[in-house]
């Protein structure tokens, strides 16, 4: 347990972030989250109950702990005006596991702004830099805090690989993220915390199981309680889906394309982009807090 004052930030919780796979923490603004790493990372104190992490206790074992461990913050930590190879070079000479730091700079993509200093970054490359002091530990375990936030699309992706390819050499990496789709892609495991307790931990087929969706594009003048009324099953406008139409979205399975393609055909109603199969992640998060995750 973790409180605030009065307020129970984390009450209940138990979960296991396996070695090889990326676990997925997700969940609304104060649901937390953030307190509940912390205190994995040994960086907060629990008021209550057994945390275990890598067989070590984060609270009394710290320090060793850290030996195996790697951290990603979302912000802070280095020195306005330290230079990236320098801090590079400091972390992986503290951590001692034989990290090559140009090879380390190489790897986040960071080589051509050894020189400039923290403040002189991008927010992107701030998050690359972060993301290169915590793999300096050559970790067992990894917590990561939003790590392609402000990244672009090619960071991104390089990102990406390296989370996979953290994973694949048995590492566990624990990602927090507000991004639904960088976890839909990575996570082998998600965990959805609300008001401070887990309310959905599984695959992500476990749980997107049994809540089959239909997604389509039409006409943004689309009259969607009609064709509700027609398919027994409500239809949702989900956002625009481009060129001046709407995106919609029926929970069902395949077995309404049919009386659905017809109607709108019926109806002189456009369709494209028509899907049909388990629910996207977002969708089982909106199901499950009634949040946008923001």
């Amino acid at each position: 347990m973790v409180r605030y004052g009065d307020l129970v930030a984390v009450g209940g919780v138990s979960f296991t972030a396996a070695a090889g796979e990326v676990t997925a923490v997700l969940g609304p603004n104060g649901a937390g989250k953030t307190s509940t790493i912390e205190v994995c990372e040994g960086y907060r104190t629990a008021l209550s109950g057994r945390v275990s992490v890598l067989g070590l206790d984060p609270a009394r074992q710290q320090a060793t702990l850290s030996e195996r461990m790697g951290v990603m913050l979302q912000e802070g930590g280095v020195s306005p005006s330290a230079r990236v190879a320098d801090v590079v070079r400091q972390y992986c000479e503290l951590y001692g596991k034989g990290v090559v730091p140009g090879e380390l700079l190489a790897t986040v993509g960071l080589t051509e702004r050894a020189k400039s200093a923290y403040r002189r970054l991008s927010g992107g490359e701030k998050q690359r830099l972060s993301l290169a002091l915590a793999l300096a530990a050559r970790p067992d375990v990894v917590f990561l805090d939003e790590p392609t936030s402000g990244v672009d699309v090619g960071g991104r992706q390089t990102i990406r690989g390296i989370i996979r390819d953290l994973a694949a050499n048995g590492c566990a990496v624990v990602l927090a993220t507000h991004e639904l789709d960088e976890a839909e892609k990575l996570a082998d495991h998600v965990l959805i915390f609300d008001r401070g307790r887990i309310i959905a931990d599984g695959t992500l087929d476990e749980l997107r199981r049994g809540h089959d969706e239909i997604r389509f594009r039409s006409s943004a003048a689309l009259d969607v309680a009609a064709l509700g009324q027609a398919l027994g099953q409500p239809v949702r406008s989900v956002g625009d889906g481009g060129a001046g139409g709407g995106e919609f979205v029926v929970d069902g399975d395949a077995t309404l394309v049919a009386p659905l393609t017809a109607w709108l055909a019926a109806h002189g109603e456009p369709v494209a982009d028509l899907r049909a199969g388990q629910q996207r992640l977002e969708d089982v998060f909106l199901r499950l807090t009634g949040d946008g995750g923001g």
